[in-house]
């Protein structure tokens, strides 16, 4: 490829309103182009890399006996209702419908723009696939996704329009998919072996969401641009996120007297948060005590109480009252079940017909804070056995911070930002029951079939490596995936830079010849910005020796060789 025809060039400076590192550098190398937050243009550069990553998922797929399809962005309604009315459950789904009268005049239906394909993959398995002998099945695609997120800040990283691979299988038993899911984890092994970050991508426990009640499990890359926070058990190496991470809360060091004190309702109105609360009662924050009011899935209410420098973590709180969601109740409900405006609930005086369900955090405190579930009023100086009754069970309904303990092994867990680059979900039968998806085996029975679900972001995991491949020059791409395994520059021997271009392509070479007129610094810099594997350098200088300048994009000092020794060197 001619430098001076690529298209669209690069830029002098970073992009104003970029944060991310990879999206400032893709940006000004030329691979990607922002129409409007969270959604790009991927450019000629950025497609060699991006078709490279997905050819590499595309291998590993087939090889554990995926089969690849193309499944539709758009889809019914009536699709996503099937399954427990996801529909009105998922927040990040867009719809389409027309976008003015006439369009609508032609077809006033309203459509979902697919974040993910169960609700499509099921029916059409379902249409085809119904023996016994018909299993396990794996099919996948690479296709653009919609979500709607609400802050795309970070480029690539994430997006509201994006690439992703989703596979689904389908098995006759609940171990069938469990082979098939253990299988899947090394296929993904390879996949970010080959990218060049499986040593720093961990296989993480995380929530199973919508999908499953079980763990799903993700794979997270240390990464400092990355928005989720792993907590690694060192000795076992096992990962969790921060979302599902058991945790038992970090000693308070402060100097707790075990002599209790009497309790009193203290007047302050206004003073409805933790921190607000410390300054006014010149208390230690591990003192204060936070409780929400939530609402279950079946109208029930539940006081949920943490200490106050943690917060509740909905997710193992479900978990705890068996319950499949909550959700914070409205002032108007705070009110009707404890009595008291939101800000002044607490554990103290709290309503007989309400579960109350408390963290481990509150343990053991003596002399400690609650809100009296009367307006304007905290307790101070609360105990338990005299001002409240000690549960017979503590749970952790807490969300893990840095410094916390893993419960089992009393170690101090190992905390790393990550960055999610894959998933896997072990779906069960929740959307064969939805679509009525049953195989007929051997007796003439029919079962529900067993899925599983397993996505990997290629533009995600493109701007993933950039973030951590790159240095204060531009991006280092690793050599299976670079747009180009050579940049080659010419330094006043164009004549002769051009033989060697041709040379190399007949050698079937992947190369970037800048034949542009501008200086050299500018050519040095635009490559390294671009970030091939190898710079070859052709100038008037080197030739008098018989010598090419060669130098790894990732090592400061270039070496110089004869032609064959080059063509070894690429090799």
């Amino acid at each position: 490829m001619l430098q001076s025809k690529l298209f669209p060039g690069t830029l002098k400076e970073d992009p104003k309103d970029e944060v991310s590192i990879s999206a400032k550098y893709l940006i000004r190398a030329g691979f990607i182009d922002k129409v409007m937050a969270g959604v790009y243009t991927i450019l000629p550069l950025g497609w060699r890399v991006l078709d490279k990553i997905e050819d590499i998922i595309r291998e590993e797929m087939d090889a554990i006996g995926g089969q690849q399809v193309f499944m539709p962005s758009l889809s019914p309604q009536e699709n996503w209702r099937k399954t427990a009315d996801r529909l009105n459950k998922i927040d990040v789904l867009f719809e389409a419908r027309g976008a003015n009268k006439e369009s609508r005049r032609r077809n006033d239906a309203t459509y979902v723009l697919n974040c993910t394909h169960e609700d499509i993959v099921t029916p059409l398995a379902k249409k085809m696939k119904f023996s016994y002998k018909d299993f396990p099945l794996a099919l996948y695609q690479i296709q653009t996704k919609f979500r709607n997120e609400a802050r795309p800040k970070s480029g690539i990283l994430r997006g509201r329009e994006f690439r992703m691979k989703d596979l689904y299988s389908f098995h006759r038993s609940p171990e069938g998919l469990q082979k098939f899911y253990e299988t899947s984890k090394g296929a993904y092994k390879n996949v970010f072996d080959r990218l060049g970050i499986g040593e720093d991508t961990h296989i993480t426990l995380a929530s199973g969401g919508d999908f499953t009640k079980d763990f799903s499990h993700e794979f997270q890359t240390e990464c400092e641009a990355g928005e989720d926070l792993v907590f690694k058990v060192k000795s076992t190496g096992v990962c969790y996120n921060r979302e599902v991470t058991p945790s038992q809360a970090q000693e308070f060091k402060g100097n707790f007297s075990k002599d209790q004190k009497e309790m009193e309702l203290v007047e302050g109105k206004g003073v409805i948060g933790v921190g607000e609360l410390v300054d006014f009662l010149k208390i230690d924050i591990e003192r204060t005590t936070k409780t929400l009011v939530y609402k279950t899935d079946d109208e029930k209410f539940v006081l949920a109480a943490v200490r106050g420098d943690y917060e509740i973590n909905e997710e193992k709180l479900s978990k705890v009252i068996g319950a499949s969601r909550v959700e914070l109740a409205d002032a108007k409900e705070v009110k009707k079940t404890t009595g008291s405006e939101i800000g002044y609930i607490g554990i103290v005086n709290a309503p007989e017909k309400v579960q109350v369900v408390m963290d481990d955090s509150l343990k053991d405190r003596v002399n400690f804070e609650s809100g009296a579930n009367k307006t304007n009023y905290h307790a101070v100086n609360v105990n338990f056995g005299r001002d409240v009754e000690e549960p017979k069970e503590f749970f952790d309904i807490k969300t893990a911070k840095e410094g916390d303990v893993f419960p089992e092994t009393g170690e101090v867990y190992e905390v790393f930002k990550g960055s999610e680059v894959g998933n896997i979900f072990p779906l069960n039968t929740k959307f064969s029951e939805g679509f009525d998806y049953c195989y007929t085996d051997k007796d003439g029975k029919k079962n529900l079939v067993y899925m599983g679900s397993y996505g990997i972001g290629s533009t995600r995991a493109m701007g993933v490596i950039v973030e951590k491949m790159h240095d204060e020059n531009g991006i280092i791409w690793p050599e299976t995936i670079a747009p180009f395994k050579v940049h080659l520059i010419s330094i006043g021997k164009d004549e002769e830079a051009r033989k060697l271009y041709d040379k190399l392509r007949k050698e079937n070479v992947e190369v970037l010849f800048d034949d542009r007129d501008i200086s050299p610094g500018e050519k040095f810099a635009e490559a390294d910005l671009i970030g091939c594997p190898l710079r070859v350098v052709v100038s008037a200088k080197t030739l008098e020796k018989g010598k090419i300048e060669v130098k790894k994009r990732n090592e400061k000092e270039a070496n110089f060789v004869d032609e064959k020794e080059l063509l070894k060197t690429i090799k």
